[in-house]
């Protein structure tokens, strides 16, 4: 695939009626992860793969999304240092002028690749569930993940790479605040934030996946390409692909038919609620991932945003 940016400059992308040139975009670069935790919205675990998309294909897509204005992107999966080809991929990002964050279990970090965390415009988000070693393999149903991604927080750390953490509340009487503390004991400054189950793939409990599920941003700024190559406008709204990046270009998804169908979908439901939430608390920065799911505290937008002091 060679799919070219030259529509990038397209005066209708510019057009919000149309789509929003996305300034973040998640790349799920696998399907594939050491762990099967029991509310993976990705469903992903040891029987995942990398799907269609070639370390080629997601240059390419790199290329489009700096082409387009994307200012960062986040490889996601799965576990993304699964990827055999994370490393070039970031080489790449960086090249382009873009900001990196790797969404990692941190279960395990080859040698190489802390040299590869530690470069300028890098950064490191994971998951963390509750200072008890049985509590935290229960959830992610993983013999040993506690242990290695306390010793991997550490060593993230130690080395100074920026690190955020999401604390992730899905069980009742789970040890949150607890592991809250240890975290900051470790050294993680900051950048701790208690995030809350998003009931979609594994994470279904009573409801199925739908447009409640969803913060009020979806695809404002930010798109999702997954490994298949296909575009949702989060990765919390995979039942809504407006597009495949094997079959065209992001420019010619962002402003065709499906895409704008589908902003009016979700303008439509979230104009219904009284108050639009921004994504992220800005402690989360732009990315939006899924370590910052939404909550009652999100600042919010326009008339609804508080007065301070």
């Amino acid at each position: 695939m060679d799919l070219k940016t030259e529509n990038a400059s397209s005066p209708v992308l510019s057009d919000r009626r149309y789509t929003n040139n996305p300034l973040f975009a998640w790349l799920e670069i696998t399907g594939k992860c050491q762990l099967n935790c029991g509310h993976c919205y990705a469903e992903s675990g040891p029987h995942g793969t990398s799907g269609a998309m070639t370390v080629d294909d997601w240059r390419d897509v790199i290329d489009q999304l700096a082409g387009l204005g994307t200012r960062m992107v986040q490889f996601i999966g799965g576990e993304p240092t699964l990827h055999g080809g994370l490393p070039d991929l970031i080489d790449h990002a960086l090249g382009c002028g873009l900001e990196v964050e790797v969404f990692t279990n941190l279960v395990y970090v080859k040698p190489a690749l802390w040299d590869v965390f530690a470069r300028p415009g890098v950064r490191l988000a994971t998951s963390y569930y509750t200072d008890d070693a049985q509590e935290h393999e229960r959830i992610t149903r993983g013999r040993g993940s506690h242990g290695r991604t306390r010793a991997n927080i550490a060593e993230a750390v130690r080395r100074s790479i920026p690190l955020r953490v999401g604390v992730i509340d899905v069980e009742d009487g789970q040890r949150v605040q607890q592991a809250v503390s240890e975290l900051a004991g470790i050294g993680v400054d900051g950048e701790i934030r208690i995030d809350h189950l998003r009931q979609a793939g594994r994470g279904v409990r009573d409801r199925e996946p739908d447009l409640s599920q969803l913060c009020g941003n979806c695809g404002d700024r930010k798109i999702a390409v997954a490994a298949d190559g296909s575009v949702w406008p989060c990765v919390f709204s995979r039942w809504m692909p407006v597009g495949n990046v094997k079959d065209e270009a992001l420019a010619d998804i962002l402003s065709g038919p499906r895409m704008i169908e589908t902003s009016a979908t979700l303008a439509a439901e979230f104009a219904t609620r009284p108050c639009v939430p921004n994504m992220c608390d800005p402690q989360c920065g732009p990315s939006c991932s899924p370590a910052c799911i939404p909550k009652g505290d999100c600042v919010p937008e326009g008339g609804c945003v508080p007065s301070y002091g």
